[in-house]
């Protein structure tokens, strides 16, 4: 069993295979010409350990897109949960909706509401409404490069204090290069700048197809805020991971 394990990961990570994009929410490229009207995709990962150290771990994720005309429609969700011995050391939820309107040629319009909750950073919760320009730098077979940016709104729900409603400057990035038809690279950067606090998120995935449906996928996502509340435990949030994807 742990043979055929090593074989199917040495296979997987040989192809570095991945869908036709990954979660929608850093400035994500266009849909292709053969894109489906509708798609989706589910990744979940879970590990346990039990005996001299008791852990478990899930990570699942889920994004729906359709298509209206020139209009690309993006609905996602994500949950993270991390307990060790019978006490929870990580919690975060997510829930975004996207928009992206493309013109002809390279440009296009975005908006995007997201809500957050996180345990652990110091809000009770997190609702962002964000929107502005975009444009596609490069669009071809191997390689994929498009920016946006543009102004916003976030309402930070604190435990103990008044809630903030903050202006945002928001600034976002998406790079992706295909080794193969079989192959594929994601580096996903954004930024959002308020008087309060800078917010900087980054997700680097590679992902090794196993058959038309599923998929391995490793990613390591960083989150940083540089001036969170002071019942904050970290400034700095991190997550490696692999994960199956099913696609449909």
């Amino acid at each position: 069993m742990l043979s055929l394990l090593r074989n199917v990961l040495l296979t997987s990570l040989s192809l570095w295979a991945t869908s036709a994009a990954a979660y929608p929410f850093y400035a994500p490229p266009p849909p292709q010409d053969d894109t489906p009207v509708f798609s989706g995709d589910a990744e979940l990962g879970f590990t346990h350990l039990s005996g001299n150290t008791n852990s478990q771990t899930l990570i699942g994720k889920t994004r729906l897109t359709w298509l209206t005309g020139d209009f690309t429609h993006s609905l996602r969700g994500e949950v993270r949960n991390v307990s060790k011995n019978g006490e929870t050391s990580a919690e975060q939820y997510l829930v975004a909706g996207r928009e992206r309107f493309d013109f002809s040629g390279p440009h296009y319009l975005f908006g995007f509401a997201r809500w957050e909750k996180d345990r652990f950073a110091g809000y009770d919760q997190q609702l962002s409404a964000i929107g502005g320009y975009g444009r596609q730098l490069l669009t071809g077979e191997r390689h994929s490069l498009s920016l946006e940016a543009g102004p916003g709104y976030r309402n930070d729900r604190l435990r103990d204090a008044d809630n903030e409603q903050l202006a945002v400057a928001y600034t976002a990035l998406d790079y992706r290069f295909g080794f193969s038809d079989y192959a594929d690279i994601a580096q996903e950067m954004s930024v959002e700048y308020t008087r309060k606090n800078t917010t900087a998120r980054s997700l680097t995935a590679l992902t090794a197809r196993l058959n038309s449906r599923l998929s391995l996928r490793l990613s390591h996502e960083i989150k940083h805020n540089s001036q969170p509340p002071d019942d904050a435990n970290e400034r700095t949030d991190s997550t490696t991971s692999a994960s199956l994807l099913y696609h449909w």
